[in-house]
């Protein structure tokens, strides 16, 4: 527990900027102002979301090739809207997923040492929402469950082992801005424009507990490991910046509130459950502030603040962090006029150039405890832990797999569009190709807008027979 970690071991954590030659120069952050980090990094690659005319893109850099970036570089850019989140799947370090103003989700497979050309055809395409898509989350511990948020009030929890969405959570009355897992992924939190905080179970979709907060204004959450705690930042009555730690079983009201200052930009909470401790780093001014988390009274002790000008956005996985360096923690900052990134290392000082085996326990790893139909039919189980230690890790040797889906004939005037007929001469091939180009734009429309009314409808009325499942056995 936190409690039985000595202080020592976190209080001296001190914040250390990358040397210039260990940033990434010349990208082009994009400037939307959705709430989001538009920034994700693993081990290998980090992504970011960037300006583009007609469509939504990012761009993928190895994390090993920092320096300049070609103004031409190659871009992942399949979406028709603006891409609003970007998030590597936890097991497949080559495996990223987005989402979009356009109402998709896409998933896609990045090659081995980067892109070397543009990349506009996904792994797999979701449709499911009927507005924009702004929130995506990989189940922490399932290989192949996504979940995403829309701008449709819906949360869809995808089984990306058939590429179809298999529940849908339908409790909110507004925009979700936020969601967070426990541990095993058994429970859900989500923060919503409604101003409620909620804890649900997924696979039902029944919200366990709500907190309508009316001295505390909820905007991100996060779980505390296996702590049953929940952090929140949001704003107070006084439209003060604050946080709020809650029991998951009782939301009743906070056990801890606690202003930070009078600023206006969001909070975004981060917590390491292997040092238990907490980061908030502000939107707009850059700073990020740290606490360790105690079982105990006072259960948030404030340790140091480290100072920035431009605010962080990514946060690279435990197995990524220099161990020799005793790194616990790296954000990346996003400096978005100047087109430059920068890491920032938290590091615990120690002389000992050893491994420090107290700083880094065992910690989940890249290996997936559960299948996406075992975690479906209700199991749940831990991460699947690894040693940071050299040597101690081992390659995943699983293969992600996009399904394998039928494929049928599209006769429209006579003309199979998925069979290859060649054409006599240049005109008819011209013809030809601009009437296929119709015919397929018009019959993607169509089947997108039937597609998705028909999940919607499976959907609701899975949810319909689960809550009379539910109501019979309470009965």
């Amino acid at each position: 527990m936190a409690s039985d970690i000595p202080k020592l071991q976190v209080s001296n954590v001190y914040g250390k900027v990358a040397n210039r030659e260990h940033c990434f120069d010349g990208i082009p952050i994009t400037k939307n102002v959705h709430d989001n980090h538009f920034c994700a990094v693993n081990a290998k690659f980090l992504a970011i979301v960037t300006e583009s005319a007609g469509g939504g893109s990012f761009i993928v850099i190895p994390v090993s090739q920092a320096g300049r970036i070609d103004p031409h570089h190659p871009k992942v850019c399949g979406h028709q809207g603006n891409v609003l989140d970007i998030k590597w799947n936890p097991f497949f370090e080559n495996i990223i997923a987005s989402c979009s103003e356009d109402s998709s989700v896409r998933v896609w497979e990045i090659p081995e040492g980067g892109l070397r050309r543009n990349m506009t055809e996904a792994m797999m395409e979701l449709y499911g929402h009927s507005r924009r898509v702004g929130l995506i989350e990989w189940h922490p511990t399932s290989s192949g469950i996504l979940f995403s948020a829309g701008y449709d009030y819906k949360i869809l929890i995808w089984n990306l082992e058939i590429g179809e969405p298999v529940k849908m959570i339908d409790c909110h009355s507004d925009v979700i801005v936020c969601m967070s897992f426990n541990t095993d992924g058994s429970l859900l939190a989500t923060s919503c424009k409604d101003k409620k905080l909620r804890v649900i179970e997924p696979r039902s979709g029944r919200v366990l507990q709500h907190a309508s907060c009316k001295n505390h204004r909820v905007n991100r959450v996060v779980f505390l490991g296996n702590m049953k705690r929940l952090l929140t930042t949001g704003v107070s009555r006084w439209n003060t910046r604050q946080i709020a730690l809650w029991d998951q079983e009782d939301l009743s009201m906070p056990m801890v509130e606690e202003e930070i200052d009078g600023l206006s930009g969001l909070l975004f909470p981060f917590y390491d459950a292997d040092t238990h401790m907490l980061y908030l780093a502000g939107k707009g001014d850059g700073n990020i502030r740290y606490y360790e988390i105690t079982t105990e009274k006072p259960y948030l002790q404030y340790l140091m603040e480290f100072r920035s000008p431009a605010p962080q956005k990514g946060v690279m996985p435990k197995h990524g962090l220099d161990v020799t360096a005793c790194e616990v923690f790296r954000f990346y900052k996003l400096v978005t006029l100047k087109g430059l990134i920068e890491p920032i290392s938290m590091i615990v000082p120690r002389r000992s150039e050893t491994y420090q085996e107290d700083i880094y326990p065992m910690t989940a790893g890249t290996e997936p405890a559960l299948s996406a139909n075992d975690w479906l039919s209700g199991i749940n189980r831990d991460p699947v832990l690894m040693s940071l230690k050299k040597g101690y890790q081992k390659p995943n040797q699983l293969v992600f797999k996009a399904p394998v889906k039928e494929k049928k004939g599209v006769v429209v005037n006579g003309i199979d569009l998925l069979e290859n007929v060649p054409p006599r001469t240049e005109n008819e091939l011209l013809r030809m190709f601009f009437r296929q180009q119709e015919e397929l734009r018009k019959l993607k429309e169509e089947l997108n807008t039937k597609d998705v009314k028909i999940r919607q409808l499976e959907l609701e009325l899975n949810n319909l027979r689960n809550s009379s499942t539910s109501s019979n056995y309470c009965g």
